[in-house]
């Protein structure tokens, strides 16, 4: 049974949250504040976490920069009366995997969490680590080296990266990076998808006008380079 931690401080939320998961069964556990979800997050382990923003302790953007410090990779929907692009912004940049803005529809969190969790389930079979000429790169830690000198990839250039090495040198096309990595439609464009190639180009490849790894598939999206050295989960 797959475990979902529900991190909410509003009793009738998080009680209403909890009963509709109960009954699609799932197992659920609950925390009532920052601290202590914190806490169960590391000890319990889940498979996906529902986090609110505003909460007593420690808030939602910064116990997420939390789990993500410590290398945590369990997916994060957050949870949130807060709809301003700016607070999209924070909670992706603080490593949440999507983003709901309260009030929602149970339907469309089911469908969310369904989403979050086939994500995770493709993750478990995908490739962890990924060799680009003299680029090393771990996507299970999230780090990246070029020899000694570590290379900053964003969490979202990790995960376009996954999904790339996951696809074995098919083209990805922009709207399945937006669904999988953003996982949500009504705020990035494929535009967004371009411009975070652009920035893979020019930290990972030599001559990012001339890309020897990070293929363009005209019409289509972008393609991994296969000829790479791949290390199964």
């Amino acid at each position: 049974m797959q475990r979902i931690l529900i991190i909410e401080d509003e009793t009738p939320m998080r009680t209403a949250l909890t009963d509709l998961l109960t009954a699609e069964n799932y197992r659920v556990l609950a925390a009532a504040d920052g601290e202590s979800g914190l806490r169960r997050a590391l000890e319990d382990k889940p498979e996906l976490i529902l986090l609110d923003v505003m909460m007593p302790k420690l808030d939602g953007f910064s116990l997420c920069a939390e789990l993500r410090r410590l290398n945590q990779n369990v997916p994060v929907l957050m949870l949130t009366a807060k709809g301003q692009i700016q607070d999209r912004v924070s909670g992706l940049d603080a490593g949440a995997d999507d983003y709901l803005v309260k009030p929602f529809s149970t339907e469309e969190l089911l469908a969310r969490v369904r989403a979050l969790l086939r994500r995770t389930e493709r993750k478990l079979h995908s490739p962890v680590k990924l060799k680009l000429g003299d680029v090393e790169i771990d996507l299970a830690r999230q780090t990246a080296r070029r020899g000694q000198k570590p290379v900053h990839l964003t969490a979202k250039e990790f995960a376009m990266l996954r999904l790339l090495a996951e696809a074995e040198g098919e083209p990805v096309t922009r709207e399945k990076f937006l669904d999988v990595v953003w996982g949500y439609t009504a705020f990035p464009t494929t535009r967004t998808v371009d411009n975070h190639i652009a920035s893979l180009r020019a930290k990972l490849e030599k001559s990012p006008n001339e890309p020897r790894w990070l293929k363009t598939v005209h019409g289509v999206g972008y393609r991994l380079e296969t000829k790479t050295d791949f290390a199964k989960a």
